[in-house]
């Protein structure tokens, strides 16, 4: 396609960034998988080169050197980024914080906060360059709306809706759109990787109802680079039908 597009999707191994990295390579634009599973993102890569060109990149983004040596590094078919799907990111257990795992809040802050900014800073450079560009941040509807349990891996998507708006304020003029996409529950592997491996209770989470998809969530992804150049999605939340916000929780005394 004429106006094909350099697209870059961390965490592009599985669940929304497997599903971004198809929706944008079935759309004819140039793919960069990045991810830290290398058989799975060579193995996606070989089934999107069918679309578009593909690259697969190993990559951990809790890695502050490795992100900027491998992404300012890119072949130059790749090199100019125009648009950054910072999807990478996971949560770790369902504890109350006096119980939780200070490793499961270390790998979510590494993951969800400091994955985020390095990748967001190894490639922005580049597009204020030109003078144009597009990142668009994965957060979470825990940004927004407390559950038990979701102690540390909602306060590391506030931070993401917070750089996210502070982002579009460093922004401003530099014709660089930003935009924030925060699903609510969505059957992927999310669960299955919070309660390490255990289907049954990943499985427990959807039972008796119908949530998002991986597909869904690329959907309105690829929309909010779609829409006319002078309009910026800032902020999406999208649940499923079946999920709403709970009544205050109040603990009353026997």
């Amino acid at each position: 396609m004429s106006d094909s597009k350099t697209v870059l999707v961390t965490g592009a191994s599985s669940g929304f960034g497997r599903a971004c990295a198809l929706k944008f390579s079935t759309a004819g634009h140039r793919v960069i998988l990045a991810a830290r599973r290398t058989d799975r993102i060579d193995s996606l890569a070989e089934t999107l080169r069918a679309n578009a060109p593909c690259l697969a990149v190993t990559l951990d983004v809790r890695d502050r050197e490795q992100v900027t040596e491998k992404l300012g590094s890119l072949p130059t078919e790749f090199a100019e980024v125009d648009i950054l799907v910072n999807n990478a990111g996971l949560a770790l257990g369902l504890e109350t914080a006096d119980k939780a795992n200070l490793d499961h809040w270390d790998a979510m802050v590494d993951t969800n906060i400091k994955g985020l900014m390095y990748c967001t800073r190894a490639i922005l450079s580049g597009m204020v360059a030109r003078g144009a560009g597009h990142i668009v941040n994965i957060g979470s509807v825990a940004a927004s709306w407390p559950y038990p349990g979701g102690n540390a891996y909602g306060a590391s998507k506030a931070f993401v809706q917070q750089f996210s708006r502070n982002l579009r304020t460093d922004l401003i003029g530099k014709n660089i759109r930003v935009s924030l996409v925060e699903p609510g529950m969505c059957e992927t592997e999310f669960s299955l990787v919070r309660f390490e491996g255990d289907q049954d209770k990943a499985s427990a989470v959807y039972q008796g109802m119908t949530p998002l998809t991986g597909e869904d969530i690329a959907e309105m992804v690829y929309w909010t680079t779609q829409v006319p150049a002078h309009i910026n999605i800032n902020q999406l939340e999208v649940m499923p039908v079946a999920q709403a916000w709970s009544p205050f929780a109040v603990h009353r005394e026997p």
